[in-house]
Order: C-alpha cells, then sequence, then structure tokens
C-alpha cells in the first residue's frame, strides 16, 4: 500500500527558470541511471526478494526514498520551465555553437506535450524504459547491480552540478550527491553481509554445482588483445575474489574449433543460401502440402 505526503524530503527550487538546463536534469530523472531507474530497479527487487527480514526492508526502504527524489527532480524541472520564454533558450543555443549544436535549447515537447511540464524521458527525449531494471531474484546480483547504478548516477549528476551557477539547482544536486554517496556505500557493505553471512556468494549464483562447469578455465585471464599491460593486475595472478581459486595468465587462447557450416532455415523464410532459387521454391511448396496434412 503507497501513502504520499505533500513534502519533498529537500528543497526543490531554482533561482531562475532555464529551459536548456532543464533538459540536462532530465537525464538523471528519466536516463538508464536516473531516479526512475533506481526507484522501480529497488522496488521490484523487493517484490522479487524471497526472504524475510533486513534485506527485503533495505530494499522497501531505499525504493520509497528514491520515489521520493523522482518528485523532486519532476518539481525541479518544472520550475524550470514554469517561466522560461522559448526566446531564452533560441537565445542560448545561439550564443554558444556548441550548444545550439548539441543541445539544441529546450526539449520541444515539454512545451508541446507536456505545457512546459516535466516527462519521464532522458535529455534527448528518449522515454524510459523498464528494460533499464535488474532485478534478478538474486540478491548479491542485484545489490551489486544497485552499486553501479548508484555510481553511474552520481558521475551523472556531478556533470550536471557544473553545467549550472543556479544555487537552488546546486543545493538539490548537492543532496542528492550525499545520498548517492550513502547509497553506494550502503548497497557494497550490504553485498559483502550477504558473503559473510553466507546467504549468496561468488561467483553468483553460488549454489550451482562447480562441477558442472570446466573448473581449467574458471580463473585463467586469456589476452584477447595484443597489448599486454592486463598482464600487470591483480586479476591475472595471485587469489581469486570468490577464495576458490588461483588466477593464471594467458598469452592468447590455447584452444579452437572448426567453424560449424551455415546454418539451412526452413527455405520459407526466403534467406539466401546455397542452394539454388528454384531449388529452395521447390522444397517451400513441398513443405507447404505437408504441414496441410
Amino acid at each position: 500500500m503507497f501513502f504520499h505526503k505533500q513534502e519533498l524530503q529537500f528543497s526543490a527550487s531554482p533561482a531562475k527558470p532555464d529551459a536548456v538546463y532543464a533538459r540536462r536534469m532530465q537525464e538523471v530523472l528519466g536516463g538508464q541511471y536516473g531516479e526512475i531507474t533506481v526507484a522501480m530497479q529497488y522496488g521490484f527487487q523487493s517484490w522479487n526478494c524471497h526472504i524475510p527480514g533486513k534485506y527485503r526492508d533495505l530494499l522497501y526502504g531505499i525504493a520509497a526514498e528514491e520515489f521520493g527524489h523522482v518528485e523532486m527532480l519532476a518539481i525541479m524541472i518544472a520550475q524550470l520551465l514554469e517561466k522560461a520564454p522559448v526566446e531564452q533558450s533560441e537565445q542560448a543555443a545561439a550564443s554558444d555553437p556548441v550548444l545550439g549544436a548539441v543541445i539544441g535549447g529546450m526539449d520541444v515537447q515539454s512545451a508541446i506535450v507536456a505545457g512546459a511540464g516535466v516527462r519521464p524521458v532522458d535529455s534527448n527525449g528518449n522515454p524510459w524504459q523498464g528494460s533499464y531494471i535488474t532485478a534478478s531474484g538474486n540478491l548479491l546480483a542485484d545489490f551489486t547491480a544497485n552499486a553501479n547504478a548508484e555510481m553511474q548516477g552520481r558521475l551523472q549528476v556531478a556533470r550536471i552540478y557544473n553545467m549550472t551557477d543556479d544555487p537552488g539547482v546546486r543545493e538539490l544536486l548537492s543532496f542528492l550527491l550525499a545520498r548517492d554517496t550513502m547509497h553506494q556505500n550502503q548497497w557494497i557493505r550490504a553485498a559483502q553481509e550477504l558473503r559473510d553471512e553466507g546467504v549468496e556468494d561468488l561467483p553468483v549464483p553460488s549454489n550451482f554445482p562447480l562441477g558442472r562447469e570446466q573448473r581449467d578455465v574458471a580463473y585463467e585471464y586469456i589476452n584477447f588483445s595484443d597489448g599486454a599491460a592486463a598482464a600487470e593486475g591483480s586479476w591475472a595472478s595471485g587469489p581469486t575474489p570468490d577464495g576458490k581459486g588461483e588466477f593464471t595468465y594467458l598469452d592468447g587462447p590455447e584452444t579452437s574449433v572448426p567453424m560449424p557450416p551455415p546454418t539451412q532455415p526452413d527455405p520459407r523464410l526466403y534467406g539466401t543460401d546455397a542452394k539454388p532459387n528454384i531449388v529452395d521454391k521447390a522444397a517451400g511448396v513441398v513443405k507447404d502440402k505437408l504441414s496441410d496434412k
């Protein structure tokens, strides 16, 4: 059950309208690593969680917080658009050739479609997609994905922080940067706690029998590049993070097998193959007649 409280977690008021910057802020709202994504990702992970207790409660709580961040950004973007005349975005694009070429002013659909409002899109106007979400049901895999999402999101917020001098916008972004800092540390610690408690472990999924994989290649770093410096990394020698093996380094693959012959799909799919067209056509007629029986 969801309830909405008509308060914000933190201030979200710009000093002045800025339709061009509003478009940039759409990325950290509706982009792949924006607040809509993490809110929905943590939500679906909580609904897919199979064990009661602290891990599910963690997901529920942070999902709810992230929905609040969606609201703060949406309100900020709407205020940036509220009193911004069309001429403002045109002048901004005209004064900066790079901005004019790359940004092209405000997102015109924010005016035409949303009436100077916010939309669930990224900075290019691409609709937010459910395919951005990771919710596998495996908590170690999901918490690791969550840490990555917070890192990518914080990176983007830090970048747009430096694209404005509006004190009200920077105040909100400063708050979101701090919460992203917390959430990165939180998910990394939660992932480690799963391992420490034996709930889940590396390699994910840890319950899959290791005897069913080809263990002789499980910890080989195979260099498929003409660069040699990767051999210097800790991933090329020494103990593995899962504690079950030792890394080794191979300067290129040591195995190969012949390429199988080209596939021969049903001739009624009309792909081009080595057989004469008349042969494929006759085969298709025969298959049609047989399928009718």
